[in-house]
């Protein structure tokens, strides 16, 4: 088992009346990464967008949208393609998409529904407008499928990197109210109910089976490992998390890690998952405009630090030399609030 190092510079406290910022921390010099991705969610058009400039100040190779990329909550396809004109002509977005790739997928927002799945009606038509905004080609055989999971491959001249990017709406089934007041859902019954679907686990089996990647980066816009907060996430389909970890190990995937947002906090989420021979990262960065300001706390038995809820997107700079990613939540002006680093 490689050893997780866990470097973290935040102050996070909590008084009646008051947010505490984070602390600054002091960056020390690094290398010029082999690759690098930022990512982030939760960003509304019409709020200030404070971040763009940070990202493109990190020089990423690549931004992942990791879900709630507009708020909308809307069938109505004209007023959701407004929203998303709008996201586009943001400058500091539009800045971004002129030097960098853009992939990613969706959450409940932008899907249309808030704490939507396989129930909402206008799926295919918000789909068309989601594919819109990520400039998918209109011949693209994603057009013609459903649901807005995808792969991308980069073949880089040290290593692989694979994304996989999930789609957690589309095919998600009912989740299961909470009895307790205290939590909004619980766990469906061990065995009941989907977040892939069928036809998404077939193609994700296939991904993992083939990859000859490096690192395999599993893209989920609700949290995978944190499951005792009473919201959206894998928790609520315990036996699809399983069936995750197993594949994982199944397939032999290299350096797997799960990005994932909707909370409007960030942290990270590590777990020890038997006959696999590096630890599972869950790295959730929410949000880009707003964040949950009046946290006061929740269990998370996986967490590695302490939890970010200021605005603020994820960083992964590789180092494929030594097969280590270095993992840093960045707040404005490029603030480092959390960092943790891992060798696989």
């Amino acid at each position: 088992m490689k050893k997780t190092i866990f470097v973290l510079g935040l102050l996070v406290a909590f008084s009646a009346c008051k947010t505490v910022k984070p602390v600054e921390t002091t960056v020390t010099t690094e290398t010029k990464p082999d690759f690098t991705i930022a990512f982030g969610s939760c960003n509304k058009h019409d709020e200030v967008n404070p971040l763009w400039d940070d990202v493109l100040a990190a020089n990423p190779n690549l931004w992942i949208w990791g879900g709630d990329n507009i708020y909308a909550d809307t069938d109505n396809m004209q007023q959701l393609r407004a929203i998303y004109a709008a996201q586009d002509n943001v400058p500091g977005y539009k800045k971004l998409k002129e030097t960098v790739p853009v992939i990613g997928t969706w959450d409940d927002h932008d899907y249309g529904l808030n704490d939507g799945g396989v129930e909402f009606k206008a799926k295919k038509e918000s789909e068309q407008e989601f594919l819109d905004f990520m400039d998918v080609a209109k011949d693209s055989p994603r057009r013609q499928r459903e649901g807005v999971y995808a792969v991308h491959n980069y073949n880089l001249p040290k290593a692989k990197v694979k994304v996989l990017v999930l789609d957690t709406r589309y095919f998600r089934t009912a989740l299961t109210p909470a009895t307790d007041n205290k939590r909004r859902v619980q766990p469906n019954v061990y065995g009941e109910g989907t977040i892939l679907g069928e036809e998404q686990w077939k193609w994700l089996t296939e991904e993992l089976n083939n990859s000859e990647a490096d690192f395999n980066i599993l893209i989920s816009s609700v949290q995978y490992l944190s499951n005792k907060h009473g919201f959206e996430g894998w928790g609520n389909f315990p036996h699809e998390v399983d069936k995750l970890k197993k594949l994982l190990v199944k397939t032999k995937a290299k350096g797997a890690m799960i990005l994932s947002g909707d909370r409007h906090i960030s942290e990270f989420s590590v777990d020890t998952v038997k006959d696999l021979n590096y630890p599972l990262v869950d790295f959730t960065s929410s949000g880009l405009t707003h964040t949950y300001t009046g946290f006061s706390g929740e269990e998370n038995p996986y967490r590695v630090g302490e939890v970010v809820y200021v605005k603020s997107f994820g960083l992964l700079n590789f180092d494929f030399d030594t097969k280590t990613v270095n993992f840093k939540m960045i707040g404005d002006n490029g603030k480092v609030l959390g960092e943790l680093k891992q060798t696989y």
